[in-house]
């Protein structure tokens, strides 16, 4: 056969949940919930539209356990239009779908073949002269090397590699299923399909070795676009075209509001900001604001954040037609140097000077601060429970210098003062 077009996805947790995601009047919540659904759909047309002969789905295709078994007819729904196409599915499943975790399940329909969890196979598709080599995870935390026990090339045929792994580890990635470069070069396959890495990323070409990234960002750790890779291989030749195919875009969007003196100085910056954002969107974008730079509007900003937040809410609402999802606001401005929002001889200045204090001496405050967030034990273990890295909450230096910053902006406000001279 002459040309032959795989796509390539992985990690696509359908129906993953969206933890702390902001509901508001007029935000975009429903597209944002619904975004790893509506990727999948994405997945299938793009599969259409470019004639693909293969649909290999390298790991992670659910987040987990069903809450229900609508994540499964979903799923098997659009496998089926695929197989209407006469477009046939291969799948490995990874961590987070591995036989052990998912324990309610479908049949699949005809055209969709997973792999094994109890050994690497094989499965030879004759007619497309190729050859995909597998493995799905048995239990989520898969510490051994299954590329080792992957089969050898079928001779006279283009060999494909499934592999749900972390290579030698990847930052921000548990080190499942760990493997070398070499040892998969030394598999004689044209092409390594790998999976559970987040990132886009080619790692090699002779042969190709890819990381396609998750078909869907899912949080703000995972800004701009996501999707699945189009291979070609033809006389010989391997192509490799990146496909968009998110359906909702996260963000972070900094905004330098040094040369504003106020609150509505700092919204037109915004405003500036979130049109040029909209000029390039044409999805729904799921966005983090960040307000950085010195700046005389520094205390009324600390001092109401959430009015912030709720203004810059109000203002994307209505901004050229994007379809914008505030997430948060981060603060990262500061007062100008010289600027002493608390001082002189009464109470106010001795509140000033115990907050300056405070900040030469961030090493104590930690001290402090730390050994009473040990004596909260039970807190703590609740935290871990639900939030690994809440669990393991400690102050920092960075983050008490923001609360030092937090509290001397709402101080002064609230006792009348509102910054710009060294006099109370």
């Amino acid at each position: 056969m002459g040309e032959i077009r795989v796509l390539h996805a992985a990690d696509l947790h359908v129906d993953s949940p969206l933890r702390g995601l902001p509901a508001y009047e007029g935000a975009p919540t429903e597209d944002v919930r619904a975004a790893t659904r509506a990727a999948l759909e994405n997945l299938v047309e793009a599969a259409v539209e470019h004639a693909v002969h293969l649909v290999v789905i390298v790991g992670d295709l659910y987040d987990g356990r069903w809450n229900d078994y609508a994540t499964g007819l979903f799923v098997t729904a659009q496998f089926a239009r695929l197989g209407e196409a006469e477009i046939p599915v291969a799948l490995v499943y990874g961590n987070h779908d591995a036989e052990s975790k998912i324990t309610a399940k479908l049949r699949l329909p005809p055209n969709t073949r997973a792999f094994s969890s109890k050994r690497a196979e094989t499965q030879v598709y004759e007619d497309l002269g190729i050859a995909l080599h597998g493995q799905s995870y048995q239990n989520p935390a898969c510490t051994n090397d299954l590329a080792a026990g992957y089969p050898e090339a079928v001779p006279h045929m283009v060999n494909i590699g499934l592999l749900h792994t972390a290579l030698d580890g990847r930052p921000g990635h548990a080190p499942y299923a760990p493997c070398s470069l070499d040892e998969l070069r030394a598999k004689g396959y044209e092409y390594w399909a790998l999976g559970h890495v987040h990132k886009r990323e080619v790692l090699a070409t002779d042969p190709h070795v890819v990381f396609p990234g998750n078909l869907q960002g899912r949080d703000v750790g995972e800004t701009g676009a996501k999707g699945a890779t189009l291979i070609t291989f033809a006389d010989g030749d391997v192509t490799l075209e990146p496909l968009v195919l998110d359906a909702v875009r996260w963000e972070r969007a900094e905004v330098d509001v040094s040369a504003a003196g106020s609150l509505d100085d700092c919204l037109d910056a915004c405003s500036d900001s979130l049109a040029l954002l909209a000029g390039g969107l044409d999805r729904t974008c799921a966005l983090r604001i960040r307000l950085a730079g010195e700046t005389t509007a520094d205390t009324t900003l600390r001092a109401n954040p959430d009015h912030v937040l709720q203004e810059l809410r109000a203002l994307a609402l209505d901004c050229h037609g994007a379809n914008f999802l505030v997430e948060k606001l981060e603060l990262a401005t500061q007062a100008p140097r010289g600027t002493c929002l608390l001082a002189g001889e009464g109470p106010a200045g001795e509140i000033g000077r115990v907050l300056a204090e405070a900040q030469e001496n961030l090493a104590d405050l930690h001290d402090a601060g730390n050994a009473d967030l040990a004596a909260l034990g039970a807190l703590r273990a609740k935290l871990a429970a639900q939030d690994s890295e809440l669990g393991t909450l400690a102050l920092g230096d960075e983050e008490l210098a923001e609360a030092l910053k937090d509290a001397s902006a709402l101080l002064a406000t609230r006792l009348g003062f509102s910054g710009g001279s060294d006099a109370a």
